[in-house]
Order: C-alpha cells, then structure tokens, then sequence
C-alpha cells in the first residue's frame, strides 16, 4: 500500500530558511524519488560527465552523441535511485567488494596502505569519499540489475547462431597477439631519460632477468613471477598487456611474438627501458573465426541485446511503484504513464493529529 509523504517534504523544490546566513550554500532540489533526492548538482556533474565521455570516445561525433543522450540525464539518475532502493530492500551492501575493489587498485599504484590511495585521490582533488561512494553504488546497480533482470534472460542456440551470421564482417579480425611482460628495469627510478647507464645496474638487472626465465622454464607461474618481480606498470594484472596488431609494436618485438604459439614464452631481450621476458597467452589468426571459438563473446553480445529491453520495462515497473516527482522543465525520458505523483498531505491531516492531542490530554486516549 502506498504511503502519503508529508507535505514539509513536497511543498516547495527549494526551502530557504530566513534564518541562513549570506554565505549558506542551499542545495536546489530538482527531483524527488521516494524519499531520495536529485539536486542540480547531481544533474549539472552527471551532464559534464556525459560530455568527457563522449568527447574521449569519439572526438569527431561527440556533439551528436552529446545531443542524443543528454535528454536521458534525468532519467538515469532516477533509474541510479530506483535501482539503490531496490538493493536495500534485497539486502546487498557491497561493503566486501569496495574494499577489494581499493585494495586492487592501491596494489596497482603500488601504494603501501589505503591511508596513502586516500592521499593519492586527494592530491588529484577527489573526495575519497564520494570516490568510494560511487564504486559502491555502481556495484550495487550492478548486482541488482543481475539478480533482478539478468538473471532472468535465457540465450537460445538459434539466437546465438543468427547474432553470428547477421554480424559476420563485424566479427572479421586481423592476426594478433596477446601479451603479457616481466620487465626488468637498467636504470634506477626517476633517472633522467638521457642518463648514461650503470654498467652494474645493467648487469644486476640482467642476471635477475635471467634467474626469472630460468623459474619459467621449470615451470612457474608467469602471473605469479610478474607479479612479483616485474618492474613494469602491469604487473599487478600478473603482466597482461592485452592485444597488438602488426605495426603496433618495435620490428623486432614484432618479428619475434609473431612466429610464437599460444603459452610460448620468449628468452631475455634487451630493451630501451631494460631486459624483458613476454609471453605469448594468445594467437589469434586473421579472418572471421569460427564460432566456436568465440562463443562465450557471442552469448555476452546476445545478454547485452536482451538485457537493454527487459531493464527498461523492470525499471518501468518500479518507477509505478514508486513516487517520482521533478521541477517543470526537466525531462524523465524514461517515465511511464502510470507514475504516481507524491500526494500531499491536506489540512485535514494535521487537524485530526491535534485533535487526537487534545484527546491525550484529557485522558480520552
């Protein structure tokens, strides 16, 4: 059963007590949703956001991809809220996954204690904050989006095999190579670039580089070793360096991964930056693959096409039960007909509840 909210809560967007001082800052108030809200500053943050994005994503487009998902702003800071709510009343926190989700990333940084990814994060003008915040509420829409509408979806062979064959020159590829590194720096940390090397850097650097290949070859984990003794920026991800085509690398590289198989890993190479070991994780071959090969891909394709459909009618579902309410002048492009407005409580309300004092009083009740 639907509650009535209070009138204090539905009067007016924006309340400004007399009593505020000149320099009070007062938060305008442009949506209500349950007892939630959505103010300006949400709105105008997630705008700007929406223009970094497109203009990173596609410089050339960007004001046509601006234009056409700047009437969705509203709407997706409503569906953020419905979608929270739906994670409370579900029970799911994501107290556990944040924490790893820092804990990975100050591990990445090579940052000794989270005291100093909060540093980090502030030094860069981000409220630590607000930083974990978002992560938090991103994993629970997430999680919610999955137990309520993903989990749902069912994926048949004939869809699978109609994605395939309707998207076959999409899915053509050039031959590639996956990587991943052990690198073994020559030089020390914040040396200038065009510093002149130490020779006994470089052969300390090479004799470690050489005792790594040796426990490869007997059979140690490639993850594990990178992880543990790679110099380079990847090696809290156990060295991955994800794809290259030919032409993105040095002819030498090149020359070298490209006559290699799948799980094949390289002997020492002398490089600019030091001594490197790769290894070779995958070898893709040109054309359009088989699709068995790149089945899993093909599924997540087919979730992605189902899911978008079946969000917007569970999000519809819960925007009817729920009070929604938002300054004339913006636009949920996502409302459905059958929205209830928040109904204010009349005059008739607040007599009955001093009546019933009254009745306290004189012992009635």
């Amino acid at each position: 059963m639907r509650k009535l909210l209070p009138c204090c809560l539905l009067g007016a967007l924006v309340v400004i007590p007399a009593a505020l001082s000149a320099d009070t800052i007062v938060e305008e108030i442009i949506a209500r949703v349950n007892n939630q809200i959505i103010t300006r500053t949400e709105y105008e943050r997630s705008k700007e956001e929406l223009r970094q994005e497109a203009r990173q994503q596609d410089s050339v487009n960007a004001d046509k991809i601006i234009a056409e998902r700047d009437k969705d702003v509203l709407r997706d800071l409503i569906d953020q809220q419905l979608l929270l709510e739906k994670g409370k009343d579900l029970g799911i926190t994501a107290d556990t996954e944040v924490i790893k989700w820092l804990d990975d990333m100050r591990k990445q940084m090579k940052l000794d204690s989270m005291e100093e990814l909060e540093k980090a994060a502030t030094s860069q003008g981000i409220s630590f904050e607000d930083f974990k915040l978002n992560k938090r509420n991103e994993i629970i829409t997430q999680q919610v989006i999955g137990k309520e509408v993903g989990s749902k979806l069912s994926i048949s062979k004939e869809e699978e095999q109609q994605f395939y064959d309707q998207h076959k020159s999409e899915l053509e590829r050039p031959e590639q190579v996956k990587l991943s590194e052990i690198l073994i720096f020559t030089e020390k940390k914040g040396a200038a670039a065009n510093a002149a090397e130490d020779p006994e850097l470089v052969a300390a650097a090479q004799t470690k580089a050489n005792d790594v290949l040796a426990q490869l070859r007997k059979g140690a984990s490639f993850e594990d070793i990178a992880k543990k003794n790679s110099d380079g920026p990847t090696a809290a991800q156990g060295g991955d360096l994800s794809y290259f085509k030919r032409g993105d690398m040095s002819p030498q590289l090149e020359t070298l991964t490209f006559a290699m198989k799948k799980d094949d890993v390289t002997d020492v190479v002398r490089t600019k930056q030091g001594f490197v070991i790769l290894k070779v994780t995958d070898h893709v071959s040109a054309g359009i693959p088989p699709m068995s090969e790149i089945a899993s891909k093909i599924q997540d394709a087919v979730y992605m096409q189902k899911l978008q459909p079946a969000l917007r009618d569970y999000l519809k579902k819960l925007r009817e039960d729920a009070f929604i309410d938002y300054k004339p002048g913006y636009v949920d492009s996502g409302r459905s007909e059958n929205q209830t407005k928040p109904i204010e409580t009349t005059a008739k309300d607040a007599t009955a509840k001093e009546l019933k004092k009254k009745k306290k009083k004189l012992g009635i009740l």
